[in-house]
């Protein structure tokens, strides 16, 4: 009888760090859109692990999908710094980093450095290891409301709050109805994609 408890927390333990593993560092993924909005290229979500749970959804969504376990946000700026030189970089870029690492406002500047007046940069708010909000999307929200004509904030921590089904047990890592929310999230900002007619 005194052996039960110790199965069942193993057993709670492998639910709540299962997503961990299966996306662990160095795992990444790449897919185009598979439906296409009305800009001339499809937008751009740069990811880390939470992303990689929903590649499929958020190119049927409409984006271009570039993700990696663990990655850092000065990774991203400088796959966007690279698309940018290989003229490749669309109008609307997204950044969905976080989970991995702090996002400085530092960062935040540099990103919209490189992407230039020309584009819109967006921002997706993480969520924290356990679901909570950490300074990251406060300082994400701020940046927002600083630099409106810039910036769209992708509020994923205010969308995704009160829905704990859509996440693994670590509350960050996505379920399938997670990565069907996040998708929603991100289509809602397609409109963001199209480029203004020049005058």
């Amino acid at each position: 009888m005194r052996r039960l408890p110790a199965i069942a927390l193993a057993a709670l333990l492998t639910l709540a760090f299962g997503a961990a593993s299966a996306h662990a560092c160095g795992n990444a993924k790449h897919a185009a859109a598979t439906k296409r909005g009305g800009g001339s290229r499809a937008p751009l979500v740069i990811g880390d692990s939470v992303l990689l749970g929903a590649v499929s959804q958020v190119a049927a969504a409409g984006f271009e999908v570039d993700t990696r376990g663990c990655r850092q946000m000065s990774e991203g700026l400088g796959i966007i710094a690279a698309r940018r030189r290989a003229k490749t970089l669309p109008h609307f870029v997204v950044i969905a980093l976080g989970a991995n690492g702090s996002i400085s406002t530092g960062q935040i500047r540099e990103a919209m450095r490189i992407v230039g007046r020309d584009r819109l940069l967006g921002l997706v708010t993480p969520r924290e290891l356990g679901g909570g909000e950490s300074s990251d999307a406060r300082g994400i929200r701020a940046a927002g409301r600083r630099f409106p004509d810039r910036i769209r904030v992708l509020d994923w921590v205010h969308f995704a709050a009160g829905h704990g089904g859509w996440f693994a047990g670590d509350g960050l890592h996505l379920g399938p109805d997670g990565a069907r929310g996040l998708a929603r999230l991100l289509r809602s900002a397609l409109p963001f994609a199209i480029e203004p007619l020049c005058p």
